[in-house]
């Protein structure tokens, strides 16, 4: 062992006499420990959400939307979708209509976003018809009291607030005609629910209905038209790649593209900021942690400035010295950095295991913490540790190698 490293860890290690210092010293490594632990933790906690969000997100739209400027009906809407699925990547294709209305339920109304399926296509881009939680995804005729009434399938959020709590209630869903006045009377059409939906987004079952498109066209005076195509891709990555494939393929203009990203564009923006913010508040805990160690050192100096002066007696040079010292910041750095380690993995698997901590979703989303570990954090996460804590050992260091042997040799 070469002697710069046997007085660091000698120095590292508590003495009677010098127990004050060692305090400061495990004080400063448990301030690096928590430092590590707490920025690895919220590095995972935002990697879990915005791969939960966007998870969410994906399953529950399609990849690109095709549509109109000036939200036009689209028309002859089958033949555009047989062209688009010609398109390399494009693995499904529905139509759709996208409208707003209230709905009603007994004594209760509710503001609504209306999703009208192609109930044939559906299940080609999005995960509607698996995320029935109860009933069954059926938006045909639905036989009640000797008459046929459609069916809608309701999100669990907005049931709840209609105080809908299982399937077969009849509901009415009310429109007002496109050029809406003051003296037009709005339509009224009555639906038979069939299932519950739940997304496992919250803004979503919140205020989303599904109906059978034949309907709206028929509710919205929209005869053989639709908002919009939702396209599927096998690869949604490549999202931004394929849609000015699309388009081309339907001869751009009036029709235009937006991909998943660019619908949540807000969202992510906000998520990367919340992360990058995060990590410089919690660097913050790191870098007192460093001056703890500066102060440390020092006061180490001062002890040792005897010690040191017969090792520079004896031919140690001042880089030697200047070593000993950033060793035992360098021993600090990787103690904090190994413990942090361990304690940020263990409460991450903790939480992805058990979920201990909950989320109101209708705050965030979801409804529990999520976290998703990455080794290149932790790795980035440890290099910044080592480094501050290099940095700070430096300056007490470089004083240590200055000290001259005759002077610290008499220094009491």
């Amino acid at each position: 062992m070469k002697y710069e490293t046997f007085f660091a860890l000698r120095y590292f290690r508590a003495k009677r006499r010098t127990g004050f210092i060692s305090i400061i010293t495990y004080v400063s490594l448990i301030g690096v420990t928590i430092g590590v632990a707490a920025l690895n933790i919220v590095l995972s906690s935002f990697n879990g959400f915005e791969s939960e969000v966007r998870t969410r997100l994906i399953s529950a739209d399609s990849h690109i939307h095709l549509r109109k400027y000036y939200s036009h009906a689209i028309e002859d809407y089958q033949r555009l979708a047989d062209s688009v699925r010609t398109v390399p990547g494009v693995t499904g294709v529905s139509p759709m209509i996208i409208k707003e209305s209230v709905l009603r339920f007994k004594e209760n109304n509710q503001p609504v976003a209306i999703r009208a399926l192609d109930p044939a296509s559906a299940a080609q881009v999005s995960n509607v018809p698996e995320s029935i939680v109860s009933g069954k995804f059926d938006l045909g005729l639905q036989d009640y009291e000797g008459r046929k009434l459609p069916g809608i399938i309701l999100g669990r959020y907005l049931a709840e607030s209609l105080f809908i709590f299982e399937p077969g209630d009849r509901v009415i869903l009310w429109s007002l005609p496109r050029e809406a006045s003051i003296m037009s009377s709005p339509k009224a059409q009555e639906f038979i629910v069939t299932g519950i939906s739940e997304l496992g987004f919250y803004e979503y079952d919140k205020v989303l209905c599904y109906i059978d498109i034949g309907e709206a066209q028929k509710l919205f005076n929209m005869p053989g038209g639709v908002t919009r195509l939702d396209i599927k891709l096998k690869d949604y990555t490549r999202a931004d790649e394929i849609a000015p494939l699309i388009e081309d393929k339907v001869g751009n203009y009036p029709f235009t593209t937006n991909t998943w990203f660019e619908q949540n564009r807000s969202l992510y923006s906000w998520m990367e900021y919340e992360k990058q913010l995060f990590t410089i508040i919690l660097s913050l805990i790191i870098m007192v942690a460093a001056f703890n160690i500066v102060s440390s050192l020092i006061m180490i100096v001062m002890e040792k400035t005897r010690e040191i002066g017969i090792l520079k007696s004896m031919g140690a040079a001042s880089k030697g010295i200047m070593r000993i010292f950033l060793l035992e910041g360098l021993i600090i750095g990787i103690l904090g950095m190994i413990f942090g380690n361990i304690l940020a993995y263990g409460l991450c698997w903790a939480q992805q295991k058990f979920g201990f901590f909950r989320m109101p979703p209708e705050v965030y989303i979801i409804d529990k913490l999520p976290v998703e570990m990455h080794a290149l954090d932790f790795a980035v996460v440890s290099a910044i540790a080592l480094v501050l804590c290099l940095l700070a050992a430096t300056y007490p260091a470089y004083k240590a190698s200055r000290l001259s042997p005759v002077d610290a040799i008499r220094y009491e």
